[in-house]
């Protein structure tokens, strides 16, 4: 059991090594620019092991992307009992935060900083395996946060709604913010989006 868990926590760190070597390689030098074995070599590990792990580069963002969404999903647990329509814009702003400083230390590993966020998404209209990974990714946070609204109490379309607007306010901040980054910051648009997709949303208030 002992040897099980700790291959599992090999296999794991290993992973979390390949995903952040990944990152930093896409935002330096763009997605279409970067090859699995340039990956692999800054990650220390070999290509074969690589392979081992994800199919194809675009993969590998996968697991810090999916960080990004649990902590979302976490946050959206957490709101209170009162109104949703006002609580979520501060959700929202939190999840996007540029200054970390009070936020405490946080690894690369745990998570895309937006200055690394923006070089990958900045792919996306370039790489479509990389939009595939991008898509996937909210996909599965939308549906996570579909079961957490109906678990405190809202009927399952309006928990169906509601996570669809969320976590496309997120998206859309972000990719717009991508491909405008001299434009408002990506926490202000993803704000916007929410306010203005939600209007229509019942159980919020």
């Amino acid at each position: 059991m002992e040897t099980s868990t700790l291959t599992e926590r090999r296999k794991a760190a290993t992973e979390r090594d390949i995903a952040a070597a990944a990152a930093a390689l896409f935002a330096e030098q763009s997605v279409t620019g970067v090859t699995a074995e340039q990956i692999a070599a800054r990650a220390g590990v070999s290509v074969r092991t690589f392979y081992r792990y994800f199919a194809r580069k675009e993969d590998a963002i996968a697991p810090i992307l999916s960080v990004g969404a649990q902590r979302w999903q976490e946050a959206f647990a957490e709101v209170g009992e009162r109104s949703l329509r006002a609580q979520i814009p501060a959700v929202i702003r939190a999840q996007l935060i540029e200054d970390r400083s009070d936020a405490g230390e946080r690894t690369e590993t745990e998570g895309l900083e937006l200055d690394t966020m923006l070089g990958v998404l900045r792919g996306l209209d370039d790489d479509t395996a990389m939009r595939d990974v991008w898509l996937r990714v909210n996909d599965d946070s939308e549906r996570r946060l579909r079961v957490i609204l109906q678990d405190r109490g809202l009927a399952v379309w309006e928990a169906t709604l509601l996570a669809t607007v969320a976590t496309a306010s997120i998206r859309v901040g972000l990719e717009q913010w991508a491909a405008d980054p001299d434009g408002p910051r990506p926490a202000a648009r993803a704000v916007d989006a929410f306010q203005a997709m939600s209007q229509g949303l019942r159980g919020l208030d």
